[in-house]
Order: structure tokens, then C-alpha cells, then sequence
């Protein structure tokens, strides 16, 4: 039987783990479908608006040389998600383990014999910190250039803010 993987994530602000969870979910199928959630879907259920649009977050994720195919996800319930593109395999990071998001899927999936494997995360970097780092550094640029308090801020001769 022929393994057909599915590894959902937001995919923003793409980094080593993201590279990391789609590799090591390629070398355990045939064929790997990455399920990149929609702007919608991470507003319902993160409460966050991605830094990167669906359409460009899947343009990366379809040229990444171990996805077969990308997808986005547009629904709420992974079992749903199931129901369209029939993979027997489900990866995801470690983080959700022992969740009720994560325990729910397990059950979901256990009634329709798609296994649930999760990997450890690997490396530092996630799109959280990228995310916060992005928010601190537009918060002093707001800052240096008076944005934030009506104010011009004379920067020194030969600096300048991007």
C-alpha cells in the first residue's frame, strides 16, 4: 500500500523546523501532501494574522523539493481535511501531543485507520519568535521616527531607518 502523508502548518515566516517537519515526514511516506493553513483558518484558531499571504506561502511550500503536493487548508477539523485527500499518514510537530486539539485528532483519525506521527521539534527558531521580533522591531522604528508619539526623531548624519 502506498503511504500518502499529510503535514499541515501555518507555514509562515517559513524557517528550518518548517523544512525540518516536511522532510522528516517525506522520508517516512510515498507521496507528501503539506496542508498550509489558511489566513482565515489561523485567525479562527490562533487568533493570529499571518506576516505572509496563503497564495506566496504556498508557492514556497509547492517548490520545496520533498512536498508532492501543497495544499491550502481551508477547514476547521483535520478529519474533514481526511475526507478530501484520503492520506493515511498525519504528521505533526510534538507540541500537540497529549493536547486536546492533539487527542482529538488521534481519535478522528484512529476510526478511519490514518496513523498520527509526531516529531520532536528541532532547532530554535519558530514563527513565534520571528513574529515577536518582527513586532519589537516595527514598534521602535514606529518609535525613532515619532510615529508613536506625533514627534520627528533626528536620527545622527549617516543613519538612516529602511
Amino acid at each position: 500500500m502506498i503511504r500518502v502523508g499529510y503535514a499541515a502548518g501555518a507555514f509562515d515566516l517559513f524557517h528550518v523546523g518548517h523544512l525540518n517537519l516536511l522532510r522528516n515526514a517525506r522520508s517516512r511516506c510515498d507521496y507528501l501532501i503539506a496542508g498550509v493553513v489558511s489566513d482565515e483558518m489561523l485567525k479562527l484558531t490562533k487568533g493570529i494574522t499571518p506576516v505572509v499571504s496563503l497564495p506566496e506561502r504556498l508557492e514556497i511550500v509547492r517548490n520545496i523539493s520533498c512536498v508532492d503536493r501543497a495544499v491550502g487548508e481551508v477547514l476547521p477539523a483535520k478529519i474533514d481535511t481526511w475526507r478530501e485527500l484520503r492520506f493515511n499518514v498525519f504528521f505533526k510537530g510534538d507540541d500537540w501531543k497529549g493536547t486536546d486539539k492533539g487527542d482529538r485528532v488521534e481519535r478522528d483519525f484512529a476510526e478511519v485507520g490514518v496513523e498520527v506521527v509526531y516529531f520532536p521539534r528541532v532547532g530554535s527558531t519558530s514563527s513565534t519568535a520571528l513574529r515577536t521580533a518582527l513586532r519589537n522591531i516595527n514598534s521602535i522604528a514606529a518609535h525613532l521616527t515619532g510615529k508613536a508619539t506625533g514627534e520627528t526623531l533626528q536620527l545622527p548624519e549617516g543613519l538612516a531607518l529602511a
